[in-house]
């Protein structure tokens, strides 16, 4: 299995991964038919792993040695996946929670009811619900790790997309929120922060329009690179962020302001929640 306390760190100097790397491991991918998704799904088989995906579509043959198709926005969806995937595999080790969608709107008026709902389900209902469901899972293999797709805009201000950039803000407070306690239990919780990704979710023509600017976009190689790196990193809590021409990393978060009430500076609150 994979364990939660894995110590190894990546420097850039190392080969992180691997041909067998994780061989005897099975990992589910959400979104896993295309783009990021479908990368990292071949990336964790090239390195031993066997593969769920779980998608509306099918992705194409050989990428997975199960196929789900099923809403993972749907909370009902997921004790079925889970018991699908232990019944077929045997358990989950890894867990890289990716699908995603946007609004295509930069507008917060021209917002409809429909675009906030579709994109909350699917961003935002879809990794809670996942993390749920898959904790139990790998507690009864002993541990395990759960990646969540995340972006850029979880790190920073993107107002191209103003609704999506909250979403993406989400995810990395809940693994960040979430990983404190989980460790404890076995699982190691990360996001990945990918800058703009030339997948079906951008579009060939925003991607021919970028490109002609000169503007670098990622490949979902690069990607699920930084996913499989993230992963024998040994950490929890983190949140990978991957642009193009540089080392994919930990972002270096900076601590928010304490008080500084005389007897009590810097004092975190007790565990009263």
């Amino acid at each position: 299995m994979l364990s939660a306390g894995r110590d190894r760190r990546v420097d850039g100097s190392e080969e992180v991964a691997g041909v067998g790397a994780l061989d005897g491991q099975v990992a589910l991918v959400t979104g896993g038919a295309s783009g990021i998704g479908l990368a990292t799904a071949r990336r964790l088989r090239a390195e031993g792993a066997r593969v769920a995906v779980v998608d509306m579509a099918a992705p194409p043959d050989g990428a997975a040695e199960v196929v789900l198709r099923r809403d993972v926005a749907e909370a009902t969806s997921w004790p079925e996946i889970v018991a699908a995937i232990e019944a077929e595999l045997g358990g989950i080790d890894l867990a890289h929670l990716n699908a995603g969608v946007t609004t295509g709107e930069s507008v917060i008026d021209r917002v409809s009811d429909e675009q906030w709902r579709r994109i909350m389900r699917v961003n935002v209902d879809h990794v809670f619900f996942g993390i749920r469901a898959l904790v139990p899972a790998m507690e009864r293999r002993g541990g395990g790790v759960i990646v969540a797709t995340a972006s850029l805009a979880g790190l920073t201000p993107f107002d191209a997309d103003p609704v999506y950039t909250m979403t993406k803000h989400a995810v990395v407070g809940l693994v960040r929120g979430t990983a404190p306690q989980l460790r404890g239990r076995g699982i190691r919780v990360l996001a990945i922060c990918p800058g703009i990704v030339a997948t079906p979710m951008v579009g060939d023509e925003a991607a021919a329009l970028m490109r002609e600017s000169g503007f670098p976009l990622l490949a979902p190689e690069e990607v699920a690179d930084a996913v499989a790196r993230a992963v024998a990193g040994g950490g929890s809590g983190e949140c990978w962020f991957v642009q193009p021409g540089r080392e994919p990393g930990p972002f270096e978060f900076r601590n928010a302001p304490g008080p500084r009430t005389p007897g009590a500076e810097g004092m975190r609150p007790p565990p009263v929640f």
